[in-house]
C-alpha cells in the first residue's frame, strides 16, 4: 500500500485545481473519482463551453449562512488568476452578458488544462472507484480509505465530491455524509439555480408559450434579478429565474415584472390621452412578444380585447398596468436536484478555516467546492469559487 500525502475526493473543477496545486508543491497527490471520467460537470457546463468564471466576481455573489467565509480565498485567488491560467495554456474565450466568460472552443479545453496541469505534477488521477469506508486512527496518523480500487491511505484528505445536483453526472451525499461521520454539521440542503414547476392553471399557459423567452425583473425572498425569463413544458426557466430561485422558499410568491423598464401605469394613462383609438394589445406587442401578449389578454381582459383605450375605465387600465409590473405567482415547487446547477447549504463553513480549508474538527481534512455552504450566483461565480476553495487547500495540504 503506497502511501500520499494527500487524497483528493472527487475530479471535478475543485478537486483537480487543489491536487495540481498540492502536486507543484511537491506533495504525492492521489485523485479518486468515482464516475468513468473526470470533470463531466466541467464538460456539461456552459451549454458545452464552460462559463468557467466571471469578471466581476465579488462576495456579495454568494450566499453562505457565514457570508464572511468566501472572502478570504476569494481575495487570494482573483478570477483575474485564473484568467491569467486560461491564457498561459492559450485557450481562447469570450464575453457574454454580465462578464461572464465562456470558451470560444468548448467545455473540454478547461478540462485539459486542469488535466495538464495535474500531470505536469504528477498527480495520479484513478476513475471507476468507489469508496467505501474512510477511517482515521489517532490525528496524526492520516486517513485510509476501503475503494473499489484497494486500500490508501494518504496524511491528508480534501473532500471535493461535489453536492446533490445532476446525480446523472455524479451528484451525490457522499461528502455530506462523511463530514457527519467526523462531527461536522450541516446547513440544510436544496437545489437551487434550478427552474420553476407548477400545477395549477398557469402551467397550462407555460405549455402554450414553452420556448418563448423574454427579459424581465423576476423577484422573490427580497432579491431582484433582470435578465431573461424561459416558458417552459413545465414551467418557467431561464438565467432570472434560475438566479431567484436560490432565495425562493416553498410557498412564497414569485414577482415578475415583464416591462422593467417601464412605469406602465403612467405610459398607458399617457396613451389613453395621445391614442385613444388604440386597442391594449396593440400597445403591447410593440414591447412584448405577440404571443404573450395574446394569452395575457385572455388571461386578464378578454372581455375588452375589443375595447379602445379611450373607452376603459381608469381603474381597470391601472389594474393591468399592476399586473404587467408585477404578475404575482406561486410555484408549486422546483425541479429539484435532477436540474439543479448546484446544491445550495452543505457542510457548515464556521467549523472550517476560511484560509485553508481545513476541518476545525479533524486536523488534515479539508472541503473544498460545492460540498460546502457557499452557493455562487449563476454566470461563472460558482466555478471561481471551486478554483478559489481548491488552491486554497491545495497551498496548505
Amino acid at each position: 500500500m503506497k502511501p500520499w500525502d494527500v487524497i483528493v475526493i472527487g475530479a471535478g473543477a475543485a478537486g483537480l485545481m487543489c491536487a495540481a496545486v498540492a502536486g507543484q508543491r511537491g506533495r504525492r497527490v492521489l485523485v479518486l473519482e468515482r464516475a468513468n471520467k473526470p470533470g463531466k460537470k466541467i464538460l456539461m457546463s456552459g451549454g458545452g463551453r464552460c462559463n468557467f468564471t466571471n469578471l466581476y466576481t465579488e462576495p456579495d455573489n454568494f450566499l453562505s449562512e457565514n457570508p464572511h467565509f468566501c472572502k478570504s480565498a476569494l481575495s487570494r485567488y482573483t478570477q483575474w488568476d485564473f484568467i491569467e491560467l486560461v491564457n498561459k495554456h492559450g485557450i481562447a474565450y469570450h464575453e457574454k452578458t454580465l462578464g461572464q466568460l465562456f470558451c470560444d472552443h468548448r467545455s473540454q479545453d478547461i478540462l485539459d488544462m486542469l488535466l495538464a496541469e495535474s500531470d505536469a505534477a504528477s498527480v495520479q488521477v484513478k476513475t471507476r472507484c468507489e469508496i467505501r469506508e474512510v477511517t482515521c486512527e489517532e490525528a496524526d496518523q492520516g486517513f485510509r480509505l476501503q475503494t473499489s480500487l484497494g486500500e490508501f491511505h494518504a496524511n491528508a484528505l480534501v473532500v471535493a465530491s461535489g453536492g446533490l445536483s445532476v446525480p446523472t453526472l455524479g451528484g451525490s451525499d457522499f461528502g455530506y455524509r462523511l463530514a457527519q461521520q467526523f462531527g461536522h454539521s450541516l446547513v440544510p440542503l436544496r437545489p437551487a439555480l434550478v427552474p420553476f414547476t407548477f400545477s395549477d392553471g398557469f402551467k397550462l399557459l407555460t405549455e402554450k408559450l414553452s420556448g418563448l423567452s423574454v427579459s424581465v425583473r423576476v423577484t422573490a425572498g427580497g432579491k431582484s434579478f433582470r435578465e431573461n425569463l424561459l416558458f417552459t413544458h413545465r414551467g418557467l426557466s431561464g438565467p432570472a429565474v434560475l438566479q431567484v430561485s436560490s432565495y425562493w422558499r416553498e410557498g412564497e410568491e414569485v414577482h415578475i415584472d415583464l416591462l422593467p423598464d417601464t412605469d406602465v401605469a403612467s405610459w398607458l394613462m399617457a396613451m389613453k390621452s395621445q391614442q385613444p383609438r388604440t386597442l391594449l394589445r396593440t400597445l403591447l406587442v410593440r414591447e412584448l412578444p405577440r404571443k404573450l401578449v395574446q394569452e395575457l389578454q385572455a388571461l386578464w381582459w378578454s372581455e375588452r380585447a375589443e375595447t379602445p383605450l379611450a373607452e376603459w375605465p381608469d381603474k381597470q387600465l391601472l389594474a393591468v398596468a399592476k399586473q404587467l409590473n408585477g404578475w404575482q405567482l406561486k410555484p408549486s415547487g422546483t425541479e429539484g436536484y435532477r436540474t439543479a446547477e448546484v446544491t445550495l447549504g452543505g457542510v457548515d463553513t464556521r467549523e472550517v478555516s476560511s484560509k485553508t480549508m481545513e476541518s476545525q474538527l479533524r486536523p488534515g481534512l479539508y472541503f473544498i467546492g460545492e460540498v460546502l455552504d457557499i452557493t455562487g450566483h449563476l454566470g461563472g461565480f460558482n466555478f471561481q469559487w471551486a478554483w478559489a476553495s481548491g488552491v486554497a487547500a491545495g497551498q496548505s495540504v
